[in-house]
């Protein structure tokens, strides 16, 4: 397999041989220092005995150590004008699927069990910023992925591993801290992008909970309850709730529920951990249906 090394010099030359220039709509900002995609992949613990799901496969420079690294890539890209580059690029790798679409619209359980044989699935990608979080939201959704490792905007990256209380906490971060255990792996300056980028990036690692924390009924109350305590940041969190749960359920019995739980009536929702709200969940599951409320 050829080495190519992906400096700006030869994504320039791959462009212009092709015609094509950097998207921004589609938010393309290509790598043009190799060690990136290396580091990538070797961090993201991707061997011969994974396939992987790469989504906006670009020019391939990532493509290429995926190929190298794993025994099988699925490597979804939707700008059709960058498919001829990249099979050009990949003209020498004979375990990977190249396929035009967008990720947000494909069937990714279907995509997962024609394409990738076995269950020891992963995702490796550098995620085009202006879908992030769907995008996330939608392979953790899919449950069919051991992890996701993904490059992404800095400040995406701080909201996934946000501890509670700090400022880039939210309901995003309970999210994926709930269904994984992210870490932040490396940053990504800007500089390492052709066009340079705005913002630095950060690649992050999503390992997925091999059980669920919760399940059924229960696990939708849960995702009820961060909704409405995320939903107004500056409120109570009785009061945030109660504004979700008020047509059915009196402030006095919310305030029941979160004093049961340890908490102070007072406290906001932003200071919760997930076993938290795992907590107060099961207390709304439980009580504030029953008939003694």
């Amino acid at each position: 397999m050829e080495e190519k090394r992906f400096s700006a010099k030869e994504v320039n030359k791959l462009l212009a041989a092709h015609d094509v220039k950097p998207s921004k709509s589609m938010g393309q900002n290509f790598v043009i220092d190799a060690n990136i995609p290396e580091k990538l992949v070797r961090l993201s613990g991707v061997d011969k005995s994974c396939c992987v799901l790469e989504i906006g496969a670009g020019l391939g420079a990532l493509t290429l150590q995926l190929c190298k690294a794993a025994d099988h890539v699925t490597a979804v890209e939707l700008d059709s004008r960058l498919l001829p580059i990249l099979r050009d690029v990949l003209g020498d790798c004979s375990n990977i699927d190249l396929l035009q679409g967008d990720i947000l619209k494909l069937d990714i359980g279907k995509l997962a069990a024609e394409s990738m044989r076995g269950t020891n699935r992963h995702v490796c990608a550098n995620l085009p910023y202006s879908i992030t979080t769907p995008a996330i939201t939608r392979l953790i959704d899919a449950d069919v992925f051991r992890s996701v490792t993904v490059m992404v905007q800095k400040e995406v990256a701080m909201r996934i591993c946000a501890k509670p209380g700090s400022p880039d906490y939210g309901a995003f971060s309970v999210y994926t801290n709930y269904h994984t255990e992210p870490e932040i792996l490396f940053e990504v300056p800007p500089e390492c992008f052709m066009p340079r980028p705005q913002v630095t990036s950060s690649v992050v690692r999503m390992m997925i909970r091999k059980e669920r924390l919760l399940s059924g009924e229960d696990e939708n109350v849960f995702f009820r309850v961060v909704k409405a305590a995320f939903g107004q940041r500056r409120k109570t969190l009785v009061n945030a709730v109660f504004a979700v749960f008020g047509n059915t359920h009196s402030k006095e019995s919310i305030t029941q529920i979160v004093e049961s739980c340890g908490f102070d009536a007072r406290v906001r929702g932003e200071v919760l951990s997930v076993g938290e709200f795992i907590r107060l969940s099961s207390f709304f599951s439980n009580i504030l249906n029953s008939k003694e409320l």
